[in-house]
């Protein structure tokens, strides 16, 4: 229920006249003075201090903190461009014209700009202007006759910010815009590292395809081989047979790889905004060199993270809305003023005696709500426990991505190493294996086992890589896009 203290007044009087209708407004406001110095020095709780970065990541041994040392250069947000590859180049480009995602958050941004605009005209007077004409008549009036009007009239209001209500809804929708753009900075950073992710997958793949190729070649001859030596005496039939297998088997391999790469291809095409069908990339079968990682990490990496910014923005945001929620505690104060010419017709209707004017103070303050307002002022603060929440929680993960990435990375580089060693031995042993069975030492079963063994190999150290080169895709994403590469010291 809502209780309307003062009204405007319509005022067709003598200044002295005006005077004494006002002087009770006046007397209202300054009983009311008090309780709005009181209210305006209410101000919204303030948010927790911001997260601190840590001071050193737990694989300390691999990276260490380096906010403090000299020499920085900044490598640019493009941390693609650190695998030199142009095919990747030229589809990142191509991602940030297509990408819908982006396109939407784009959009989600401008809308979120647009409100904080409309909360800073909420702060000015609003005015507006009419003209209207009637005509009107009947068995009801005077004369029975119809008649005319025309108006012309005039009204500005100003509602008065004095308990900051309007203000702290400012504060909230730039927040929250400010959010917005953090949020579409986010949403490229995770398109382009999932693009990458994407497009290094489907390298490897091609990779896999051209050993298994290879494989096939090297099993059809031995196939022939074995075929020659089944027709001359020499190899048992079960021998053709497991060269048969051996030959099918990495063919239905290469089938698979195919398909995997044209489901990867289609997952591109789709990042970029196109249809699968009218887009193809050349085959390469080759994975770009992956980068260096840097040997100092910075300690202001995390505050630099998209979504680690918006998530504070939404904090700030919440606990702004805050005040928003307490000072609908407070009576809404507003001046407004009209002012109208009505004649019976067009024609003089500017003239002085058609002149009419109201001028006044209103409050309004809500008497009895049911405990809206308090239900509004607990859900408000709750909503700023649950943001304050969500920013540490991101927080969090953010630290837990980076060790995951970092221990990622220094793990593939050992496991590299001795994967490639084990791949030396198995050709060293199948070279040794196939020449014993040439000699008829030992039966094709062993060298179907060895060569399984080399297939196996060669596959597992193109997995590595992979697996390498997406752990340094994630950990440049996870570190917001940017490194600080440092001199090394020794």
């Amino acid at each position: 229920m809502n209780m309307r203290f003062f009204n405007h007044h319509e005022l067709a009087l003598s200044w002295p006249e005006t005077s004494a209708r006002l002087r009770p407004v006046a007397r209202a406001l300054t009983l009311l003075l008090p309780i709005m110095l009181a209210a305006c020095a209410t101000q919204s709780p303030k948010p927790p201090a911001a997260v601190a970065a840590p001071m050193q990541f737990k694989e300390n041994g691999i990276w260490k903190r380096a906010g403090s040392l000299p020499g920085t250069a900044e490598v640019s947000a493009s941390w693609w461009q650190l695998f030199h590859d142009p095919v990747l180049d030229d589809l990142q480009a191509q991602l940030l014209q297509g990408n819908q995602s982006l396109k939407s958050a784009a959009a989600q941004l401008q809308s979120a700009q647009a409100t904080v605009r409309a909360s800073q005209q909420a702060l000015w007077p609003t005015l507006s202007v009419g003209l209207s004409g009637t005509r009107s008549g009947g068995p009801g009036s005077a004369s029975g006759a119809t008649g005319n009007s025309v108006s012309l009239a005039g009204n500005a209001a100003w509602e008065l910010d004095l308990w900051g209500r309007l203000a702290q809804a400012g504060t909230v929708a730039g927040e929250r815009a400010q959010a917005s753009a953090d949020d579409l900075a986010a949403a490229r950073l995770s398109a382009q590292a999932t693009l990458a992710q994407t497009y290094f997958s489907m390298r490897a793949t091609e990779a896999q395809q051209a050993l298994l190729q290879r494989t096939q070649e090297a099993d059809q001859k031995i196939l022939e081989m074995t075929q020659a030596r089944y027709a001359s005496g020499v190899a048992a039939e079960s021998d053709v047979l497991q060269a048969q297998t051996q030959l099918k088997s990495v063919q239905a391999q290469g089938d698979e790889a195919a398909l995997q790469r044209a489901l990867l291809e289609h997952a591109i095409a789709v990042l970029l905004g196109r249809v699968p069908s009218g887009f193809s990339i050349a085959p390469t079968g080759q994975l770009p060199e992956p980068p260096p990682v840097p040997t100092f990490l910075p300690s202001t990496l995390l505050a630099r993270r998209p979504d680690i910014a918006s998530a504070e923005r939404n904090v700030a945001a919440a606990y702004a809305q805050i005040g928003v929620a307490d000072a609908a505690f407070f009576p809404d104060i507003s001046l407004s003023a009209s002012g109208a010419y009505r004649n019976s017709a067009l024609g003089g209707l500017l003239a002085a005696p058609n002149a009419l004017w109201s001028l006044g103070p209103s409050l309004v303050a809500t008497v009895l709500d049911g405990g809206a307002r308090r239900l509004a002022s607990d859900q408000a603060r709750a909503s700023a426990d649950q943001s304050v929440a969500t920013y540490r929680q991101t927080v969090l993960t953010a630290v837990q991505e980076v060790e995951d990435n970092l221990m990622t990375v220094d793990q593939l580089d050992r496991e590299l190493l001795s994967q490639r060693d084990a791949l030396q031995a198995a050709r060293r042993n199948l070279q040794i294996t196939q020449s014993q069975y040439q000699a008829g030492t030992v039966s094709f079963l062993n060298v179907a086992s060895v060569q399984t063994a080399v297939l196996g190999s060669e596959a597992s150290v193109l997995s590595l890589r992979n697996r390498q080169l997406a752990a340094i895709n994630l950990l440049l994403k996870n570190a917001g896009g940017r490194w600080a590469v440092l001199a090394q010291k020794n």
